[in-house]
């Protein structure tokens, strides 16, 4: 699990910093190597070579100074002359350093600049010599640490946006869940009542376990954003027998669902609404039987999940209205923007078609957190 950005410890990034200057040293020891080697000198000036490559090794490190400096004092425009006296400060103090650990470096090797018996002199010609390089260098370094800082500012906002956007998501996909559960149970327990006051006990103690089946599913376990098709379709053949045993022999379900998309991503419970609303206004408003039929296609790179009645149908310019469409827009915005969407109109020859499209994927359900 990655850290709280308030209880991450910062990396040593200056590290980096401090390691590239082996680069240079490296290659200008090599250098020196290469040039006493031709020269018409014999022997070769090991301490030169010493000296060169140490220096830079010297201002790598030094470079925690102009990283330290740098996180202390951020650019902000109503501390800019604290921040330039600061850093002004901090590069004279580099320059000094550096000269002083290559003056000691030279005593040690017995060579410029250290000169026996004028040291304060090379001593501050050394200091005067090393300013223009040691501030050039110091600003360098500092160009990279704040460039460096703002780069890893940027993506931790970028990234707390990102987990923000997806708690706002979570919420609203958990306000809609509850919003659909009570919605349905309200509407079956409305069903039963209906057949209680109609002194229909047997068929009431059939829905009221059937409805128990159904609840146990929506219920139990942790809620999921998406579930395999076959789970979806299952849910609605449960569904469905309760409302079968409320219209008798004047409810039909037909089933067109292609057996190898059983195991693609769908939205959970997004098919229900669909399903109630071709009951309520499609098989309801008949005097005779009416007929459902629920199917599931691939088109292309989308699935098709649609549910057709063959009732007098209900004005689209209404289906919004509904709590039940709404939840099922709402929840196809929120889990894939443009690419979900409802579409609901009348059949020519009657009835009312309602047609889901999502982005056709296999894969894990997503869980909430």
């Amino acid at each position: 699990m990655t850290a709280p950005a308030a209880t991450r410890k910062p990396r040593p990034y200056w590290l980096l910093i401090a390691t590239a200057c082996v680069v240079p040293a490296l290659l200008d020891a090599l250098q020196t190597y290469a040039k006493s080697r031709f020269d018409d000198v014999p022997g070769i000036d090991w301490a030169d070579v010493i000296f060169q490559g140490s220096e830079w090794l010297f201002l790598g490190a030094l470079t925690p100074i102009t990283y330290l400096l740098a996180r202390r004092f951020p650019l902000r425009r109503d501390r800019l002359g604290r921040t330039a006296a600061a850093h002004a400060a901090g590069a004279l103090v580099l320059c000094v350093a550096w000269a002083s650990l290559g003056t000691v470096l030279g005593l040690a090797l017995h060579r410029y600049p250290a000169v026996p018996g004028h040291m304060r002199a090379a001593y501050l010609s050394w200091v005067l010599t090393s300013v223009p390089w040691s501030v050039f260098m110091y600003f360098t370094v500092l160009g990279c640490v704040y460039a460096f800082t703002y780069f890893l500012e940027a993506r931790e906002r970028e990234a707390q946006r990102a987990r923000l956007a997806q708690q706002l998501a979570e919420a609203r996909l958990g306000a809609l869940r509850m919003q659909l559960n009570p919605h349905f149970l309200f509407n079956s327990l409305n069903a039963i009542t209906v057949l209680v006051r109609d002194h229909d006990t047997r068929t009431a103690s059939r829905m009221l376990e059937l409805l128990g089946g159904v609840l146990r599913q929506v219920l139990h376990g942790e809620p999921r954003h998406e579930v395999p098709l076959g789970d979806e379709l299952r849910f609605l053949e449960r569904y469905l027998a309760i409302e079968q045993v409320r219209f008798s022999d004047r409810l039909r379900v037909r089933w067109s669902v292609d057996d190898a998309l059983r195991d693609a991503l769908v939205p959970e419970f997004i098919l229900q609404p669909l399903v109630e609303n071709a009951v309520r206004h499609g098989v309801a408003q008949r005097a005779d039987a009416g007929t459902i039929e629920i199917s599931a296609h691939a088109l292309g790179t989308d699935l098709a999940l649609a549910v057709r009645d063959d009732g007098p149908g209900y004005d689209p310019a209404t289906a919004g209205a509904g709590v039940g469409l709404a939840n099922v827009r709402a929840r196809l915005e929120t889990l894939f923007g443009d690419a979900g969407r409802l579409e609901i109109r009348r059949v020519d020859d009657g009835g009312t078609l309602a047609t889901i499209r999502v982005p056709l994927r296999r894969g894990t359900a997503r869980t909430t957190d």
